[in-house]
């Protein structure tokens, strides 16, 4: 079993996976900090400042002033605020992920396009095998 966990381990994508998920935790603290310190507070100015991080609806019928008020009195609260910027996090995060593999696909692409200077000579028996089909036609 330790050597089947080896193999699998020692794979390349499973590397390439790991890669991947720390990048992306690291992007997401980016993105986040993109959404919470420079996005919604434009959103919130052209809103008449609007903070959606702060948008709650309390579920027992009373009225806080904010949300954390709210939490600290131990209501239930919908915050549906937050809500909004997780999907817009969710859409900037899904969008970089589209253009990364976008480019990424181009470059396959680019690199996968065959060129004459760079396709290897075919092997010699196949140049002699070639050879003798076409004396045979005369």
């Amino acid at each position: 079993m330790l050597k089947e966990f080896k193999e699998f381990i020692s794979r390349g994508n499973v590397m390439d996976m790991a890669v991947g998920i720390i990048m992306g935790a690291a992007f997401t603290a980016i993105v986040n900090s993109m959404v919470g310190d420079l996005i919604m507070p434009v959103i919130g100015v052209a809103t008449s400042g609007v903070d959606f991080a702060d948008k709650f609806v309390a579920l027992n019928g009373e009225s806080y002033a904010s949300l954390k008020a709210a939490k600290d009195a131990g209501a239930p609260v919908i915050s549906y605020g937050a809500f909004i910027n997780a999907v817009i996090n969710f859409i900037i995060v899904s969008f970089a992920i589209f253009m990364l593999v976008k480019g990424v696909n181009k470059l396959k692409r680019q690199s996968e396009k065959p060129g004459a200077k760079d396709a290897p000579p075919p092997p010699q028996d196949i140049v002699l095998l070639t050879e003798i089909r076409d004396l045979l036609k005369k």
